[in-house]
């Protein structure tokens, strides 16, 4: 959500694109959460965190305030010249607990599938364990397949050893807005492109909201609150899909 917390600011303050990434601070999603829990953050744009960041705050003693203001997926990426066009959700479950290890059991060639994994409590990691998974254990992935950085993930993906073997995943705005190799093709689920329009309806299957959020304790008046708010009114939904995202708004909840 680095580009919207940028245009956030040029839109509330008149401050260039140079100010604004100098001045906004982010952290990995549920590192974020701590810091807006010890009052070192006022406001989050945020996907959702583990459960860990939810019991912290409870341990805490402080409530927080989250509601919808985008959309975004969970994607599947491989090489081009990996001809599977679609996976199955079944089928993803099977890759990511070790039962499928060659692509010739998913309809590809007959080729070691090299499964990349994200970090525990990134926010990718997070989608993929509540939206792929669901509570299914994912095999123990060595060193080598688990990145820190998406960035990084994609392009192992794109260039593992100069055959198309690997997959991995990342969420849809960044491999589509923020971060395009040549070498990384987006999988169907179920037959379903994951783009815009499937996101929006829910036709692509792991789809998730993401968030703003504040402390419960932040005044009425205050800067933080303000800006929360005005996430969702008919202007700041307009921020959010000229910023690129699949706008949406929902219901507030209290954690």
């Amino acid at each position: 959500t680095l580009p919207l917390s940028y245009a956030l600011m040029q839109a509330s303050t008149g401050a260039t694109k140079e100010v604004a990434q100098a001045a906004i601070s982010h952290s990995k999603t549920t590192e974020s959460f701590y810091a807006l829990v010890d009052g070192r953050a006022d406001l989050l744009l945020v996907y959702a965190p583990s459960q860990d960041a939810f019991d912290y705050a409870s341990q805490m003693g402080v409530k927080l305030l989250m509601k919808p203001i985008g959309r975004d997926a969970l994607v599947f990426l491989v090489n081009p010249a990996n001809p599977v066009q679609s996976l199955t959700h079944d089928q993803l479950v099977d890759i990511y607990t070790g039962k499928s290890n060659n692509w010739k059991d998913v309809g590809g060639e007959d080729l070691p599938i090299v499964a990349y994994q994200r970090i525990e409590n990134s926010g990718s990691q997070v989608m993929m364990e509540k939206q792929v998974m669901k509570g299914t254990p994912m095999m123990e992935a060595p060193k080598e397949l688990r990145t820190d950085e998406m960035a990084e993930l994609i392009d192992e993906v794109a260039s593992y050893k100069d055959a198309p073997s690997a997959i991995g995943y990342s969420v849809y705005y960044y491999v589509h807005n923020m971060y395009s190799n040549a070498n990384i093709r987006m999988l169907q689920v179920g037959g379903v492109t994951p783009d815009n329009a499937a996101i929006a309806s829910g036709n692509y299957p792991f789809t998730q909201d993401f968030y703003a959020v504040v402390r419960a304790d932040a005044s009425a008046d205050s800067s933080q609150r303000k800006l929360y708010d005005w996430l969702t009114t008919d202007e700041g939904q307009t921020l959010v899909t000229g910023a690129g995202y699949v706008a949406v708004t929902g219901e507030e909840m209290e954690k």
